[in-house]
């Protein structure tokens, strides 16, 4: 299935974020979510779930993790690589949202991994940036592909709060459903990012001698519930 390159840049902050929409059409997508449901084998634990293709993703480095063998492609999964590279993602994540689910602002590893690509299945759910308190939500619709390069992909967080409503423009509350997102990761050549950002870059990080602590994403998760908490009361 021969891939259309009609991305294009959303005239939006961030700058950087470049989108398709209908990457596959509505037959194809239930197809997908089909195998979704039935045929593969998810970790038993409430909330956000996850399965690895090509290298798996380490969620305490934010790397790959060296000691996991090479998955190869699944069938179902070779039609769905962006064919504008030049080369396929050296590490997929399928990850699965059931209602209410989220996961916690963050900017990926800027040293392991260039730029990224997200494919969304299933039900719509918003996205907020951030960037100090610029805060810009970005409405995630089915069988839309999104990619992230530059400023929204460097400089910003990308997150989806956990809750099980999403307040619309017109302040109307659309529930949320069984979502599933497919995530394209390439490792960055060399391992250095050259941005600078020593907020957000473990590459300038350890440059100038200020590493910060990696924490977990639940320990991300908990913070991100403590601070809407707050901000609610």
């Amino acid at each position: 299935m021969e891939k259309r390159r009609e991305f294009k840049e959303l005239p939006i902050q961030p700058r950087g974020i470049y989108w398709e929409d209908d990457f596959v059409d509505a037959e194809h997508e239930q197809r997908l979510i089909s195998i979704f449901r039935d045929e593969l084998k998810w970790p038993d634990r409430p909330g956000r779930t996850s399965l690895h293709y090509g290298y798996t993703f380490d969620y305490k480095t934010f790397g790959i993790d060296p000691e996991i063998p090479y998955k190869e492609f699944p069938d179902w999964l070779q039609p769905l690589i962006p064919t504008t590279e030049v080369r396929p993602p050296d590490q997929v994540c399928l990850q699965f949202y059931p209602p209410g689910a989220g996961i916690p602002p963050h900017v990926d590893a800027h040293g392991p991994y260039d730029q990224l690509y997200a494919l969304s299945l299933g039900a719509p759910a918003i996205m907020q940036f951030r960037r100090g308190d610029v805060r810009i939500d970005v409405d995630l619709t089915p069988r839309s592909m999104m990619q992230m390069t530059g400023d929204s992909r460097l400089h910003w967080t990308h997150g989806i709060k956990k809750r099980k409503n999403d307040t619309m423009v017109d302040g109307t509350l659309r529930p949320r459903d069984h979502r599933w997102s497919i995530t394209y990761r390439w490792l960055r050549d060399g391992g250095e990012c050259e941005c600078g950002n020593v907020e957000h870059c473990d590459t300038a990080q350890r440059r100038r001698g200020v590493e910060k602590e990696k924490r977990s994403v639940m320990e991300l998760a908990a913070k991100t519930s403590a601070d809407d908490a707050s901000q609610s009361n």
